[in-house]
C-alpha cells in the first residue's frame, strides 16, 4: 500500500488530444481511489498552437483532417466509453482546430476555480470538440462551455482575452518544455517519474504502487 505522503501528477494535456479524452476519466478514477493521497494537477500542452498549426504539421489542412481523424478511430477504441465521434467530425466543414483557444479557455477557468475548475473546463471542451464536434476554435462555442461548467462568464471572458491568462499558458508550457514532455497525454509524478500514452486503468495503479 501507499505511504501517506501525497503524491502530486501533473496531467499534461491539450483540447485536442484524443487520447487525453480517453484517458481523463482513468485520471479522476485514480483520483478518488486513493483520495487525499494523490493531488492531480492539470496542465496545459499545445499539439498545434498557431491558427495554420494543422497545415503546417500536416502538409495542408485537408490532410491533417483525414490524419487526426484516423487517430480518434483508434483512440475511440482505447477509449472505456467509446466517446469519440470521428464519422460526425467528418462530416463537418469548418476546419479542424488549433490548440490555443481552448488551452486559454481552461487556464481562464483555472482562475476562478482552481485546478478544479481547470479540469472541468477541460473535460467539458473536450465533450463538445469529440462527442458533439463543435469548433472549439470558435470563441461562442467555448463560451457555451464556460457557462455549462458554471463559470462568471463575464469575467470568464475578459480573463481569456487577458495578458494574465496567455502568461499561464507560457509558464505551462515551459514547465512541459523543462520535463521534456513532447507529446501527450504525459503524467510526471513528483516532478519526475513520468508515464506517457492513455494507459490502461491497471497501468496506472501499478505506476502509482511504484512510487513510494
Amino acid at each position: 500500500m501507499m505511504e501517506t505522503k501525497t503524491i502530486t501528477i501533473e496531467f499534461f494535456h491539450d483540447v485536442l488530444c484524443a487520447w487525453c479524452y480517453a484517458l481523463s476519466p482513468r485520471v479522476e478514477r485514480l483520483k478518488k481511489e486513493y483520495g487525499d493521497k494523490i493531488e492531480v494537477v492539470h496542465r496545459s500542452f499545445a499539439l498545434a498552437p498557431e491558427p495554420d498549426g494543422i497545415a503546417r504539421i500536416f502538409g495542408s489542412k485537408e490532410q491533417g483532417k483525414i490524419e487526426i481523424l484516423g487517430h480518434w478511430r483508434a483512440a475511440n477504441e482505447n477509449d472505456d466509453e467509446h466517446r469519440i465521434h470521428a464519422e460526425l467530425m467528418a462530416k463537418k466543414d469548418f476546419d479542424y482546430p488549433y490548440s490555443t483557444p481552448g488551452l486559454l479557455a481552461c487556464k481562464a477557468a483555472e482562475l476562478q476555480g482552481g485546478n478544479a475548475m481547470h479540469e472541468k473546463m477541460f473535460n467539458r471542451i473536450q465533450k463538445a470538440h469529440m462527442t458533439d464536434c463543435d469548433n472549439i476554435a470558435d470563441f461562442e462555442v467555448l463560451k457555451k462551455c464556460a457557462a455549462d461548467v458554471g463559470l462568471d462568464i463575464e469575467q470568464w471572458a475578459k480573463d481569456f482575452r487577458s495578458d494574465k491568462v496567455k502568461q499561464m499558458l507560457d509558464e505551462d508550457l515551459y514547465r512541459a518544455y523543462q520535463y521534456g514532455v513532447n507529446s501527450v497525454p504525459t503524467l510526471i509524478a513528483n516532478g519526475k517519474y513520468k508515464l506517457s500514452g492513455a494507459q490502461r486503468y491497471e497501468t496506472l495503479l501499478r505506476w502509482i504502487e511504484q512510487i513510494k
